[in-house]
């Protein structure tokens, strides 16, 4: 099942809120908090979830049994965060990715983290340990791209990709594309972008200042 801008539209619809002037903003921290549904990951497809590195909050804001991932700054070395968007037009301007710090394990075998949300035909969680890949397409239920925040929330479902790694590796015995095996929360806080004519005045500010030190 694929999410196209359209769908991500429909998703906002219903709590979508934008700030009165445009602005571009990057998101620069917060984290991302996952509930699975580890029942349905046994039972379907003998994944049992069996550790968590140390950088993975437990528990997250979803529950007792949920795990949050810490969102990398723009700044970061490894793996910063792009995702940016102009506060009067999020539609038609969102871009970048969302990325993480931390790791889970499956089955003491199966390790996957650091993962990168991004949009391509519609929102989806991507491997950056295990090089597994796209394991998630995100079904979204909501969003709320603010001028200070980022906040979305939407259901995990199985990729295709996901699913023919679990047959192949014989952990699965059905092709579970589509499975909803749990929820996501994004809750990113936001940095204003300068325009470059800011920027410019920012300059023309700076050497002032340095010849009125002179003088």
């Amino acid at each position: 099942m694929r999410f196209n801008r359209t769908v991500v539209a429909l998703a906002l619809a219903g709590g979508f809120t934008a700030t009165a002037s445009a602005g571009f903003v990057q998101t620069v921290g917060g984290q991302t908090n996952v509930l699975l549904d580890l029942a349905l990951l046994q039972a379907a497809a003998n994944l049992q979830l069996t550790g968590v590195s140390e950088s993975v909050i437990t528990p997250g804001n979803l529950g007792a049994n949920s795990v949050a991932f810490v969102i990398t700054p723009p700044t970061s070395a490894n793996r910063p965060t792009t995702f940016r968007y102009d506060t009067a037009d999020f539609l038609g301007t969102f871009a970048g990715s969302i990325n993480h710090r931390g790791s889970i394990t499956f089955n003491n075998a199966v390790t996957v983290g650091n993962f990168e949300i991004l949009f391509d035909n519609g929102f989806k969680v991507v491997d950056r340990v295990g090089g597994l890949g796209v394991l998630f397409d995100i079904a979204l239920t909501g969003a709320a791209p603010t001028a200070d925040t980022f906040g979305a929330t939407g259901n995990l479902l199985v990729s295709s990709n996901f699913a023919s790694l679990l047959q192949q590796l014989g952990l699965a015995s059905t092709n579970l594309t589509g499975a909803d095996v749990g929820d996501a929360s994004i809750q990113g806080f936001n940095s204003a972008i300068p325009t470059p004519g800011a920027v410019a005045m920012l300059g023309v500010a700076a050497v002032l200042g340095i010849r009125g030190r002179r003088r």
